[in-house]
């Protein structure tokens, strides 16, 4: 058998859960059953589904992808500016080889504190605790030194980790994750993939991905773009 809280596994006939506390309510039929009907239409309670194996390959390749491409990119940097100071560019070489190569250090450290910081994020639970739109603008550059001011709306979801720790999830001229929550909502942030499941699905038309973040509708299954399964 499974939490009614937090999803994990519990020997049958617990009373309590030795993972979270929750005591335990008897189900009125096959668990099964139970989850096949919530699932077509969005339930309450946080989905045992993120313990697919999906979830981990899915993290295992960004993390692949994220090494890969910051080793191309390193690459393409030092070749490029080596090749530019032998063609007697601004720059000659070993300048611009050396150039070249703190830009391509530079790929590589990002990619791996994106790496590292998928490996350091904790599973947490929290709440949403604030909403709010602001007006705002921006210097944009048009070209040719010319400037102007645009405008765009900021959307903010403030969100309260238990321990105390606030976190925030903004959208620019976007209100879709300002919509899908509510003050009061009780969410969990998902270590490795940093994504979001609310808690109670049961009045939503809609589903984000916790793997990839897509859209999808509350009725699927899978997500159409990485085909994880959705936390419904």
């Amino acid at each position: 058998m499974y939490c009614t809280q937090c999803g994990a596994a519990m020997p049958k006939d617990s009373r309590y859960c030795s993972s979270c506390g929750q005591h335990q309510v008897a189900q009125p039929g096959p668990v099964e059953e139970v989850v096949t009907s919530i699932d077509a239409r969005g339930g309450v309670g946080f989905s045992r589904k993120i313990n697919d194996p999906a979830f981990a390959h899915y993290v295992q390749d960004s993390n692949r992808w994220a090494a890969i491409f910051s080793i191309i990119l390193a690459v393409v940097a030092v070749v490029g500016f080596t090749v530019a100071g032998e063609m007697g560019g601004e720059v000659d070489n070993p300048q611009a080889f050396l150039i070249g190569l703190g830009i391509g250090g530079m790929f590589l450290v990002i990619a791996m504190f994106q790496i590292a910081g998928r490996k350091r994020s904790k599973t947490w639970d929290g709440q949403v605790v604030d909403k709010k739109v602001e007006e705002k603008k921006r210097k944009k550059n048009s070209g040719n030194d010319d400037y102007y001011w645009e405008d765009y709306l900021l959307y903010t979801v403030a969100i309260r980790s238990d321990s105390g720790k606030l976190h925030r999830l903004t959208a620019e001229n976007d209100d879709t994750v300002y919509n899908y929550y509510k003050i009061g909502d009780r969410v969990r942030h998902h270590a490795g993939l940093n994504s979001y499941e609310k808690y109670d699905k049961s009045q939503d038309s809609i589903v984000f991905c916790n793997a990839c973040s897509s859209l999808n509708d509350i009725s699927s299954d899978y997500c159409f773009r990485c085909n994880c399964p959705l936390l419904k």
